[in-house]
């Protein structure tokens, strides 16, 4: 059965893009190209899935906002 997984990527500040996925809060990983950090996303989430098993809340993305606070 295929199961479809959000993947929220960012780039730090070093260059490198940093992949993370909301149902599985432990899962993320980082890579310096794109194409990379979506191979090792894959395996990461195999990874997570093995250990620890199916998210046991199945969350519905909604979106993204950005929130500007004053420092």
């Amino acid at each position: 059965m295929a199961r479809q997984f959000d993947v929220v990527i960012e780039r730090d500040a070093e260059g490198y893009y940093v992949a993370s996925v909301p149902q599985i809060p432990a899962c993320h990983t980082q890579a310096q190209s794109l194409d990379e950090v979506m191979l090792r996303i894959r395996e990461a989430i195999e990874l997570c899935l093995e250990v620890e098993g199916a998210p046991a809340q199945e969350l519905e993305f909604i979106g993204i906002q950005r929130v500007t606070i004053a420092a």
